[in-house]
């Protein structure tokens, strides 16, 4: 039997962990669903250098830090993750580009690319804001040094980060991730699973009502 198609849209960034523990959830949901997936990409820390920086730049306390890592960690560790103790954060704005641009790869390649950059980072502690790991991560997910260059010189990958961002602004999106299934169901930041789950099958009940 078919899975049913469900339709998603989601709000995500690389350096985001709730992204990533949010990512394998909808990963799960593929069990269920025929998931199809608009990736919308927001930057949420814009002004950090390339270079990185250190965490302790981000102005949270040690305690409240020590708190929001072990909480990751075991977050992490329900869905196989293992998160490494991260000690700099950097910008996310070339890898981003680079995702965008991979979409035009087909999607295997995409998902390849997609999912490395976030272990890449959180599992290896790899810089992803620097263009030369980006270019090798890139091409070990096959995403070939053409594609690479256009996504840092051709301004409408930019221009669609843009867009992004003005959609994020117009559905008042507040934090990574923000996941809609359909039209009305909803769901912002790293739910359980099993809000994933009911949140998919009220947009498939929904979707299947409204085709008759």
């Amino acid at each position: 039997m078919d899975k049913p198609v469900l339709l998603a849209t989601v709000f995500t960034d690389y350096i985001c962990p709730f992204c990533y523990v949010g990512d394998v959830r909808l990963q799960r949901l593929g069990e269920h669903f025929d998931l199809k997936i608009n990736w919308c990409f927001l930057e949420i820390h814009p002004d950090t250098p390339a270079s990185g920086m250190p965490v302790q730049e981000l102005g949270y306390a040690d305690d409240v830090w020590r708190q929001m890592m072990d909480n990751l960690r075991a977050m992490g560790s329900a869905e196989g993750i293992s998160f490494r103790e991260h000690d700099f954060t950097t910008n996310s704005h070339r890898a981003l580009l680079l995702a965008e641009a991979a979409k035009e790869s087909g999607a295997d390649v995409f998902y390849r690319l997609h999912r490395r950059l976030f272990s890449a980072y959180f599992t290896e502690g790899l810089n992803i804001g620097d263009a030369a790991v980006l270019s090798e991560l890139a091409a070990e997910c096959g995403v070939d040094a053409g594609t690479v260059g256009r996504a840092w010189r051709e301004e409408h990958y930019e221009q669609q980060l843009q867009r992004y961002l003005a959609g994020a602004y117009e559905l008042k999106v507040r934090a990574t991730p923000t996941i809609f299934f359909g039209r009305e169901n909803r769901l912002d930041g790293a739910l359980p699973y099993e809000a994933f789950l009911r949140a998919a099958r009220a947009a498939a009940a929904e979707q299947q009502v409204a085709d008759g």
